[in-house]
């Protein structure tokens, strides 16, 4: 996909890697960047600096997701990629409060499943759109420490397969983004439960560079560390030596199921 002259909206768009995809599809001639946010404020403020479009909303409400689908047509006529980016995170095992579980559920599956219910129709009457959903290495690998975030973004990693393998015939491109350790307010506040993932963990700005090259060259997953890439390879090569070496990770980087006490924080 050139981005040039595209109308895009991106969830999750006031802060971290939402910002940041903001930010550089402006940067890359995108006729509209709508950005939506559940922070109104920050969305506005993202939304100003690079001559875009704000709408705050609640991913997790399908509602909210189809009233933003509706006034970016109403003022653009069109959607030509729809940024799923909006994220969660939460500590703990399955001993997690259910409304952890909830939530990370609505906002890394259901979310993705609300946009794709507003924008296909759409797409597919001009037999063209794009669907980028932001997933995480942990929807490939596993997340130490949070049993609701590996799971739910294991969850979003299969809609995407899934609307790849269903609709790609007809004109629907799908890419799917898996960040390993990013340099997000989510990532920082976790401090040092998270240093595994600090020491390798990249700018925002980074990422959405790597979405740029990857929507160009329209390819599903989308990994800004390489590295993961080698990981899933190792992990379907041999699952049972791969659960054997994540076990003797965990106990190196001292985050067990009960680590640390479960609490939710935004992206």
């Amino acid at each position: 996909m050139d981005l040039r002259d595209k109308v895009v909206v991106v969830t999750g768009g006031a802060s971290g890697i939402g910002r940041a995809l903001c930010r550089r599809f402006a940067a890359e001639g995108a006729r509209a960047v709508v950005v939506s946010d559940l922070n109104a404020d920050r969305a506005s403020e993202v939304a100003r600096e690079i001559g875009g479009f704000a709408v705050a909303g609640d991913v997790a409400r399908e509602a909210d997701v189809q009233r933003l689908v509706e006034e970016t047509l109403a003022a653009h006529g069109r959607i030509d990629l729809f940024c799923s980016n909006a994220g969660l995170s939460a500590d703990g095992g399955v001993e997690a409060p259910d409304a952890d579980w909830s939530r990370l559920w609505d906002v890394h599956l259901m979310a993705h499943v609300y946009a794709a219910r507003a924008v296909l129709p759409g797409m597919l009457a001009r037999g063209e759109g794009y669907l980028l959903q932001t997933a995480s290495a942990a929807g490939l690998l596993t997340q130490i420490g949070s049993a609701p975030y590996a799971v739910t973004k294991h969850a979003a990693v299969a809609l995407a397969e899934w609307l790849a393998i269903t609709y790609g015939d007809r004109g629907i491109r799908v890419s799917c983004l898996c960040p390993q350790g990013v340099r997000t307010d989510m990532l920082l506040r976790a401090g040092r439960r998270a240093g595994f993932l600090l020491a390798g963990a990249i700018e925002p700005e980074a990422v959405a560079g790597a979405v740029v090259e990857g929507l160009r060259d329209e390819r599903f997953l989308i990994l800004p560390h390489p590295e993961v890439g080698e990981y899933l390879r190792r992990k379907a090569a041999d699952h049972d030596r791969w659960i054997r070496g994540m076990r003797r990770f965990k106990e190196q980087v001292g985050a067990g199921p009960h680590a640390a006490g479960p609490s939710l924080r935004n992206d």
